[in-house]
């Protein structure tokens, strides 16, 4: 019985276990959607505990499945819970976790990448940018096969300070292939060093958390999968829009075993390649010999003000497409240049 003038800590009732629900609603992975099912609760409670404390929070689950993470989710006494869910066969499932706690939960059935999450919450949750978070959080052990262009999605959604954003800094705990975590988390110089490195940090505080292996999973991945967790910045590290640091640091990367000029000359129109390249260089100090997985956070911030300041001389620019030049030249039958034939190394 609870202590007077204290509420109790909520508890689920007793339920089928997570193999249990798998076993009475027929539910299976399904390889072309990338799901796999994570049954040990100790795990889904590990999960959790990285998003801190989740008492009265308002939090978002993304792809709960068969569940497993969202009862962790309720046992952490949180306020309400949002799932929204892709999959039709999950939502019975759901509905029976619903029922067992009554008044905390949402489903919507819908794709998180064309959910509206602008209106997800209350708007008494708001706070400035400069304040702590929010009590807010998105959770989710995502399916492998969405996961980057996901991650992307929301880390623009942070430089526009919009979609669950647009409540204040809120935090991520999100699971992702360790690859793509060692990618999200590497430092310069790193071997994993990448797109994903530059766009996530400088926008983001990243942290791999801890390294689940894949035989924890029905069924099995190849892989080991990590949980990252995002707490977005104060100040972006690159004071620049989201699409001009996009476009330079996808371009550097573009042949990240070669020098670093190598992508960066893909920024500018052959007519003028080298000169702009050199100008570009020069300006924002960075030796042209590095590697692109060498480059510094600095330099990517000098790299994007120069080029800022370039487009905004000649508005064209930022127009400017590299493989639009290629295949125009392709149209026309034109010899093939060295930039044509050379395989690009461009991350996806």
């Amino acid at each position: 019985m609870a202590a007077r003038g204290k509420v109790a800590a909520f508890n689920l009732p007793p339920l089928p276990t997570v193999g249990e629900i798998i076993k009475l609603f027929r539910l299976q992975a399904q390889k072309q959607l990338s799901q796999n099912f994570l049954l040990d609760l100790r795990l889904t409670d590990k999960i959790v505990r990285q998003a801190g404390k989740l008492k009265n929070a308002h939090v978002c689950e993304v792809g709960p499945g068969p569940g497993g993470i969202t009862r962790s989710i309720l046992n952490a006494d949180v306020e309400q819970l949002l799932l929204v869910e892709k999959d039709p066969r999950f939502i019975p499932g759901l509905q029976m976790l619903s029922e067992a706690a009554p008044g905390k939960v949402r489903i919507v059935h819908g794709d998180i990448l064309t959910f509206k999450m602008e209106k997800a919450f209350p708007k008494h949750l708001k706070k400035n940018w400069e304040d702590e978070p929010p009590n807010i959080h998105i959770i989710g052990n995502l399916p492998f096969s969405v996961s980057t262009p996901l991650i992307i999605k929301w880390l623009e959604n942070v430089s526009k300070k919009n979609g669950p954003f647009i409540y204040g800094r809120t935090q991520m705990t999100l699971t992702f292939q360790k690859e793509v975590a060692e990618r999200l988390t590497a430092n310069t110089g790193g071997k994993q060093r990448s797109r994903l490195s530059i766009m996530s940090q400088h926008l983001c505080t990243v942290e791999n958390r801890f390294v689940i292996p894949g035989q924890a999973f029905v069924p099995k991945p190849e892989v080991d999968v990590a949980v990252v967790h995002f707490t977005p910045l104060v100040q972006p590290k690159i004071q620049q829009p989201f699409e001009l640091v996009e476009k330079v640091v996808r371009s550097a990367f573009q042949f990240r075993r070669k020098h670093c000029f190598r992508g960066i000359e893909t920024l500018f129109p052959e007519s003028e390649r080298l000169k702009k390249t050199e100008e570009l260089m020069m300006a924002a100090d960075v030796d042209p010999t590095l590697r692109p997985f060498q480059l510094s956070m600095s330099h990517f911030r000098n790299l994007c003000n120069t080029y800022r300041k370039m487009c905004e001389e000649d508005p064209s620019l930022f127009a400017y497409n590299y493989r639009e030049e290629l295949k125009q030249k392709k149209r026309q039958h034109l010899p093939k240049s060295t930039s044509q034939t050379e395989q690009t190394e461009e991350e996806h």
